[in-house]
């Protein structure tokens, strides 16, 4: 058994509280350390992200959110909130519900739009909802300045493949003529074969929310 470290307790200490202070100090060098992996988003246990976003001052918080959304949530807190009023502010206030954002300050829309206006337009292939919606405008509005205006808007993407399947019949007719015989006849059938192909395209356009 190793020394336990130097102790903290006064000269005075009784000998209850040395003992107590001698058998923890026993019991934590049998604790493997947690950190730094405990305060990483990416790696600490979902069970104490909550506790992660308290501590990096998360305003917005959803407890039946996904996992993934929760840990980049955490992950981008601290940069949002060190970047707030900015654009990459805003940016990260969508990522963090998952989104893919488009900032447009006022000075890059075509006609110019008001002074200290965004357009904000977030893109997602993942289901969107009211909530979802209540809750980006909260994150936004932590993100933005007092003095910013903010439009928003939010497209549905969805991504998918075309297949295309053809077939060919092909058929071969062939006639044989056997030996003429008297009093011998012979007879066959003939097949015919029709295929159809169509194709339908559809085309989906996102709804201005």
């Amino acid at each position: 058994m190793t020394e336990p470290k130097a102790s903290l307790l006064p000269a005075n200490s009784s000998p209850l509280e040395k003992a107590l202070d001698l058998g923890f100090g026993y019991l934590l060098e049998r604790v493997t350390p947690p950190f730094p992996q405990l305060m990483d988003p990416d790696h600490t246990p979902s069970a104490f992200l909550p506790y992660l976003a308290a501590d990096r001052a998360v305003n917005e918080w959803s407890t039946t959110a996904p996992e993934a959304e929760k840990r980049l949530t955490v992950k981008l807190a601290w940069p949002t909130a060190r970047q707030a009023g900015t654009r990459q502010a805003l940016e990260n206030a969508a990522k963090g519900l998952q989104l893919s954002p488009e900032v447009r300050a006022w000075y890059e829309q075509k006609p110019p739009g008001v002074p200290y206006s965004f357009a904000v337009r977030a893109w997602t292939d993942l289901p969107y909802s009211e909530t979802i919606d209540a809750r980006l405008d909260r994150r936004l509005a932590d993100a933005k300045s007092e003095r910013d205006i903010l439009s928003i808007s939010v497209g549905l993407s969805a991504f998918g493949r075309h297949v295309i399947g053809a077939a060919t019949l092909c058929g071969e007719l062939t006639t044989i003529y056997p030996s003429v015989l008297a009093g011998v006849e012979a007879a066959g059938r003939a097949f015919m074969v029709a295929g159809l192909y169509s194709v339908e395209t559809t085309t989906l356009y996102p709804q201005e929310h």
